[in-house]
């Protein structure tokens, strides 16, 4: 990492406290530490231990879409009393839950999609080049760029689907002139069964280890000087007229020039300190990991029951699933069974009987994906105070955002002025 000289000083005495360990936080520290800014990472249990950890770890733009999308809120609504459903909704006696729902419903609408569309994919524009800076500056971001699979049993849902994709990509990425189908889909990915009747590869696409690329983050930070402050929980904040000044930790008070939170779901607590609600829910996501033989050699997105796999070192990562059940993560074997039974129909009978996953998987995983209601971030300055920021809300593209989140966040810190491809992500946004 190469300081830029006369920037240490842009806040004054002390660092600029980074909170949150996972991949958008850990991006956000290494920009703002190769800007010459000193600074700190506080993270309550170790680096890349959160919603980071058990991910697909996609880095894609064929995919970078809102959750909220026309028609998602009458698939939700079938979903009740379904626990196999790849929409799973769970209703609460919250009001807060409750008032979340609606204004998911609100922002489900096509014009709506399109914008949240348009933003992602806009910020998303240099997400390949700033892997590449990473990887050349000597991050291990373990990224290869295999291609996306894109498997359906109809023939049918995957013209429709690629038509819709070539409408919103507009030109952003390559897409295939047709589906291909028939017994000649499979021979896409030699790990697709004789059921997938159609298919079509979306070309460099990209697949991480996502725990590993946080260690990677994290061991660049410490070899630039970064202190990480792991195990430790931030419990508020000291200001004063409009500034924070320090963190109230379990490891002691952290005196910063300025803070950004990133923290996933733990960023709305964190926000309430300082005077701000942000309205986050947990969609959970499940995964685990299996050897298959064939194993695959791209990522895969099964259409019709929107699982998906990845090859993550020498095993195949299966995850899926979207669960609005309230802000926990309770793992739910019946979800585990359903994201596996909806893998058998693109992959083959990998297993018999859904008791024997319990010997055939491992490291079952759920995670709490931090989800706004209009399934765009928040990456914006906290309102009411000069020095303090927030980046989280980024849902299911954590890994696919966290360089490019961590890259414009910087450039906002250092100058003041927000990046025009911030606007999008505004924290004002929430408030209409």
């Amino acid at each position: 990492m190469n300081a830029a000289p006369g920037t240490a000083g842009v806040f004054g005495d002390g660092p600029v406290v980074v909170v949150g360990g996972g991949v958008v936080g850990l991006c956000t520290a290494y920009y703002l530490a190769a800007a010459g800014l000193p600074v700190e990472v506080v993270e309550r249990r170790d680096l890349g231990s959160g919603v980071s950890r058990g991910n697909a770890g996609w880095v894609c733009l064929s995919h970078s879409t809102p959750v909220p999308a026309p028609g998602v809120v009458r698939f939700a609504l079938r979903s009740l009393g379904r626990p196999d459903s790849p929409l799973y909704l769970r209703p609460l006696p919250d009001p807060a839950f409750a008032r979340w729902l609606w204004r998911f419903w609100r922002s489900s609408t096509p014009a709506a999609f399109r914008r949240g569309y348009t933003a992602i994919a806009e910020l998303n524009r240099d997400t390949f080049d700033l892997f590449d800076g990473l990887r050349a500056a000597g991050v291990e971001t373990t990224l290869t760029r295999p291609g996306m699979v894109h498997a359906f049993l109809s023939p049918a849902e995957a013209r429709h689907h690629l038509a819709v994709q070539r409408e919103m990509a507009d030109g952003r990425y390559r897409l295939p002139d047709d589906v291909t189908t028939g017994d000649a889909a499979r021979l896409l990915d030699e790990a697709l069964s004789p059921r997938v009747r159609a298919a079509y590869l979306v070309e460099g696409e990209g697949v991480v280890d996502p725990e590993a690329f946080a260690r990677g983050l994290g061991d660049a930070l410490t070899a630039s000087g970064v202190k990480i402050h792991e195990h430790a929980e931030v419990t508020g904040f000291r200001t004063a007229r409009g500034r924070v000044t320090a963190l109230h930790t379990t490891q002691g008070d952290i005196p910063c020039a300025a803070v950004v939170i990133a923290a996933g779901m733990r960023s709305a607590d964190l926000l309430d300190f300082l005077g701000q609600r942000l309205p986050l829910q947990a969609g959970k996501g499940y995964s685990f990991s299996v050897d298959l033989d064939p194993a695959p050699r791209h990522t895969l997105y099964f259409g019709e029951r929107r699982a998906v796999a990845s090859p993550i070192g020498t095993t195949t990562r299966i995850g899926g699933t979207m669960e609005l059940s309230g802000n926990n993560n309770r793992l739910d074997w019946r979800r585990v069974v359903a994201v596996a039974l909806a893998s058998r129909h693109y992959l083959g009978h990998w297993f018999d009987d859904p008791d024997d996953l319990v010997s055939l998987i491992r490291d079952p995983w759920v995670g709490g994906r931090p989800f706004l209601p209009d399934g765009l971030p928040v990456v914006d300055r906290v309102p009411g105070h000069d020095n303090a920021f927030a980046a989280t809300g980024h849902g299911m593209l954590g890994v696919t955002l966290g360089p490019v989140t961590g890259h414009r966040l910087t450039e906002y810190v250092l100058t003041g002025r927000r990046p025009q491809a911030l606007a999008p992500f505004r924290f004002d946004r929430l408030r209409r």
